[in-house]
């Protein structure tokens, strides 16, 4: 059996600084931002305890907002997923890219938050 959950909004944001996305979106929320210090495409904003984790991601594509579902099984997951009727698009260093029947496009990724365990939903 293996669990999953919404791990996180990630806001893609198509910029060459991710400094002024940063500050638009913490004003704008009342977050604070944590920078990722192994890679400088990502801050992650923190916001009151027990929120959905959200993500600021420097990208080149299009700017928009998408889902990660964290997992402690990419693999069940996915396959449940695809189960469900999501395509599967790419498979990166540790996460998959999936795409709803709707046209959405998230992400299966590795537990982010600490309370996972006791708060993912389980799956046979």
């Amino acid at each position: 059996m293996h669990k999953s959950r919404l791990g996180a909004l990630v806001i893609d944001c198509k910029t060459d600084d991710l400094a002024e996305a940063t500050a638009f979106w913490t004003g704008a929320l009342g977050y604070s931002a944590a920078p990722d210090q192994s890679d400088d495409r990502y801050v992650s904003l923190t916001g009151p305890s027990g929120e959905v984790k959200i993500i600021l991601q420097k990208v080149e594509h299009d700017s928009r907002v998408h889902l990660d579902v964290e997992t402690n099984d990419i693999d069940a997951e996915v396959k449940r997923l695809v189960g469900l009727g999501a395509t599967e698009v790419a498979r990166l260093k540790g996460w998959v890219v999936l795409e709803a029947p709707s046209g959405h496009r998230f992400c299966v990724v590795k537990p982010q938050r600490a309370d996972f365990q006791a708060n993912a939903t389980p799956h046979p």
